[in-house]
């Protein structure tokens, strides 16, 4: 099982310690010290859409409008902090965020 995301995000935190919990020893990748190639943000694009971008972050205030139009897969190679965290992934299934449905679906 790996979980993407920023090792000091609450969220992925919180994340990793339930799922560790629960006995499926999760493993983080941390998307800001290992960046993604673009075919994974790609992948995960395709699977999730603009769900994928976190739009009430920092990162996306602080970006031009003509950088919020471009292609959404490179804006987030380009700032991997824009991306919904965490998405975890085991076994051909994908969850984005750690919400009740992700939670659901592996613990």
């Amino acid at each position: 099982m790996r979980v993407y995301g920023i090792k000091n995000c609450d969220t992925v935190r919180k994340a990793l310690k339930e799922l560790d919990k629960a006995g499926l020893a999760p493993e983080l990748v941390d998307i800001r010290a290992t960046p993604l190639q673009e075919t994974e943000f790609q992948r995960f694009f395709e699977t999730f859409g603009d769900a994928l971008i976190n739009k009430r972050s920092t990162t996306w205030r602080g970006l031009s409008d003509e950088e919020r139009d471009g292609d959404p897969v490179r804006l987030l190679s380009a700032h991997p902090t824009l991306m919904k965290r965490p998405v975890v992934e085991a076994g051909g299934e994908m969850t984005l965020g750690w919400d009740a449905t992700a939670k659901a679906a592996w613990l």
